[in-house]
C-alpha cells in the first residue's frame, strides 16, 4: 500500500499583494513551497510526491525548488487548474494503481511536521477519510447579510480545518466523481467527501501549523520559525 502526498500550489495568492505567486516568496530565505514540500520528502509515510503549479511555472519549479532542495520524492509536477479542487482532479486522473493512500496537503502550510503526517496516514488507514484541525478558542456568531447577529454557535462542537487530510484512494475519487458530476465545489477535499455523505474523523492538528495567507501571516511564520530553530 503507497502512499501519495498532492500538494495542489497553482494559486496566485491574491490576498497576499504584490506580483509573486505566494508559495514562491521567500520564508527566512527559503521558498515557502520549499520548506512545505521539506517535510514530506524526509517523512517515512510519503512514498511519492505529486506536485501541481501553474502550468508555465513548471520548468522554474523544477530547476528553482525540487532540484536544488534535493526534493527526489516528487515524482510529477503537473499543471494546476484554475481553483484549488482543479489541480487536486488534475492529480487524481494521474494515479497509479498501488497508490491507496492520499494525502493533500496546502502548498501554503509550510509548518506541517512529520508527526502529523504520520498521524493523518495512520488515520486514514483506520478511518477511511481524515482531516486535521484544531479547536476554536474565540466565541463565533452568525450573522446574516445585513449585520445582524442571528446565533452563537457552540464552539466546543468547532474546529478550525488544517491539512493534511488523507483518504483511501477508493472515497476520494468518488468524492471527485460526484463532485464532477453534480457540480458540486468545496474548499477543501473533506468537504467534497462530506457532501456525498461519508463520515470524515476530525483529529488534531497544532496551532503552528498554520496556511500563508496575508502579509501578517508571513510574519507570524518568521516567529514560529524562530522558535522552532
Amino acid at each position: 500500500m503507497k502512499t501519495l502526498a498532492i500538494i495542489p500550489a497553482g494559486g496566485v495568492g491574491r490576498r497576499m499583494g504584490g506580483g509573486v505567486p505566494k508559495q514562491y516568496l521567500p520564508l527566512a530565505g527559503i521558498p515557502v513551497l520549499a520548506r512545505t514540500l521539506r517535510p514530506f520528502q524526509d517523512s517515512p509515510d510519503i512514498d511519492e510526491i505529486y506536485l501541481a503549479v501553474p502550468e508555465g511555472d513548471i520548468p522554474e519549479v523544477r530547476q528553482r525548488i525540487v532540484e536544488p532542495y534535493g526534493l527526489s520524492k516528487v515524482g510529477l509536477i503537473l499543471a494546476g487548474g484554475r481553483e484549488r479542487q482543479d489541480s487536486v482532479r488534475n492529480a487524481l486522473d494521474q494515479l497509479r494503481v498501488e497508490q491507496e493512500i492520499i494525502v493533500v496537503h496546502d502548498a501554503v502550510r509550510p509548518f506541517v511536521t512529520a508527526a502529523l503526517i504520520e498521524q493523518s496516514v495512520a488515520a486514514a488507514r483506520k478511518y477511511g477519510a481524515v482531516s486535521l484541525g484544531v479547536p476554536v478558542k474565540d466565541t463565533v456568531k452568525e450573522v446574516n447579510p445585513a449585520g445582524w447577529v442571528e446565533k452563537t454557535l457552540d464552539r466546543q462542537r468547532l474546529w478550525l480545518t488544517q491539512t493534511p487530510q488523507a483518504f483511501h484512494r477508493s472515497i476520494l475519487l468518488a468524492a471527485y466523481e460526484k463532485a464532477a458530476r453534480d457540480g458540486i465545489s468545496a474548499t477543501d477535499d473533506a468537504g467534497l467527501v462530506e457532501a456525498m455523505g461519508t463520515a470524515v474523523r476530525m483529529i488534531p492538528g497544532a496551532e503552528a501549523n498554520i496556511k500563508l495567507t496575508t502579509a501578517e501571516d508571513m510574519v507570524l511564520g518568521e516567529v514560529i520559525l524562530g522558535r522552532r530553530t
